[in-house]
């Protein structure tokens, strides 16, 4: 094994790669921290949870940076300064004295990590083949989910132990690994320009024109026309996912110490018996996308959540939330990276990082309105609200990728 790491330089890569993409589901050590939080700084449970937003904000703004930056300089320079500038946040937070401060560094923790999983996927996604590429990009995500799984129950602990602090200051120390593992991970250089047929200098100065004048936009035609529908579905259902994902990791932590009177550790504990199931669906999720169908991962895992944001309302117990939690993780784990998967069997090579990022930013706005809903809901009604408010449209989209979305599996 020493001896195969030693003269494949594949192989080298990808154990700096998953392995960085592991510590940096560290970042879920904050999760059991918000209902401390609102009583540290006096806030409102709503108003704690609104630490979500301000990730969901900074990664906004880093998916933008990720998808110009990863086409023109590569993978090396985000894979290294994305969890630098996370390490740096993280530390800040442990020390801010006031909330406001905390919501503005959680900006540039959200913008760094971005930028970091922009960088893995393509830097990955480069070292396997066509064939393998739901599998690979399903063990990603599931790594990925492995470190969000364990986090939430080291933050716990610690918060219980120490104080909301040290779960900020673990998150810097994963990161700092990270910069190491980054430095290792291969540098998937910037991909060339797709070859047109010749045109004339007045022809191509038209075009010139006309792509500044639409800017970043005017990638989308890239796309093949018969697939472009199918992107979009695809950027309504990443949306609608990470909305449902950021509800759960947002007020699940506040109906569980509101109303079952759940410690730091057991809503933690929550999070891991999540992330658990989520990791054993890796080896199944990777071998239906890839030998199934594409459809088949991201219809379910988008309609699934929907009956369990319906019961979630309705549980009285740790036990009983510990099952719904664990369906959860089932149909997370048949997301894992399937959304992600069939967006780079649509997009081109040559403008892979601008579409993936154009579909994460959009997401991203759109789901960084969620947990100021579910703040606002749970505010004036209870932290149960929220998920009967978003179990529609988690229907609704599975629908429409069901109906109208290609299946992008090549036979």
């Amino acid at each position: 094994m020493f001896r195969l790491l030693q003269t494949n330089p594949n192989a080298r890569g990808f154990i700096a790669l998953y392995s960085g993409t592991f510590m940096s589901g560290a970042w879920a050590m904050i999760i059991p921290t918000i209902p401390v939080l609102a009583r540290e700084f006096g806030v409102s449970p709503g108003g704690a949870a609104q630490i979500m937003t301000a990730t969901v904000v900074g990664r906004f703004f880093g998916t933008i940076v990720a998808g110009i930056l990863l086409d023109r300089r590569g993978t090396r320079v985000a894979l290294v300064g994305g969890p630098l500038v996370a390490c740096g946040a993280a530390l800040l937070c442990a020390v801010a004295p006031w909330f406001p401060v905390l919501l503005l560094l959680s900006v540039c923790i959200g913008a760094a990590d971005s930028l970091w999983s922009t960088a893995r996927e393509i830097a990955a996604i480069d070292l396997a083949r066509r064939s393998q590429r739901g599998r690979l990009i399903s063990s990603l995500h599931g790594t990925y989910n492995m470190g969000t799984a364990i986090a939430p129950l080291i933050g716990g602990w610690l918060t219980e132990i120490i104080g909301y602090q040290a779960a900020f200051f673990g998150y810097a120390v994963a990161c700092a690994l990270s910069v190491i593992l980054g430095l290792r991970s291969p540098n998937s250089p910037a991909p060339p320009k797709a070859q047109k047929s010749p045109e004339s200098p007045q022809g191509r100065s038209a075009r010139a024109l006309r792509e500044r004048a639409r800017g970043f936009l005017a990638v989308f035609d890239e796309i093949r026309p018969d697939l472009r529908s199918t992107y979009g579905l695809l950027v309504l259902a990443t949306m609608v996912s990470q909305s449902q994902r950021i509800i759960v990791q947002s007020m699940l932590p506040l109906y569980g110490a509101a109303y079952l009177h759940l410690s730091p550790s057991q809503i933690g504990m929550l999070f891991t018996i999540s992330g658990v199931i989520v990791f054993a669906m890796i080896i199944p999720a990777g071998f239906v996308m890839d030998r199934v169908g594409r459809k088949w991962c991201t219809v379910p895992s988008t309609g699934l959540p929907a009956l369990i944001f319906l019961l979630i309302p309705l549980t009285d117990s740790f036990a009983h939330l510990g099952i719904l939690v664990g369906i959860a993780g089932f149909a997370q784990g048949l997301s894992l990276g399937s959304l992600a998967t069939s967006t780079y069997d649509v997009v081109p090579a040559h403008v892979r990082g601008r579409l993936q990022a154009m579909r994460r930013t959009i997401a991203e706005l759109g789901s960084g309105v969620a947990p100021l809903i579910g703040g606002y809901l749970a505010n004036t009604y209870n932290p149960g609200v929220p998920f009967l408010v978003y179990a529609p449209l988690l229907v609704v989209t599975a629908a429409l990728l069901a109906v109208l979305g290609k299946e992008t599996l090549e036979r």
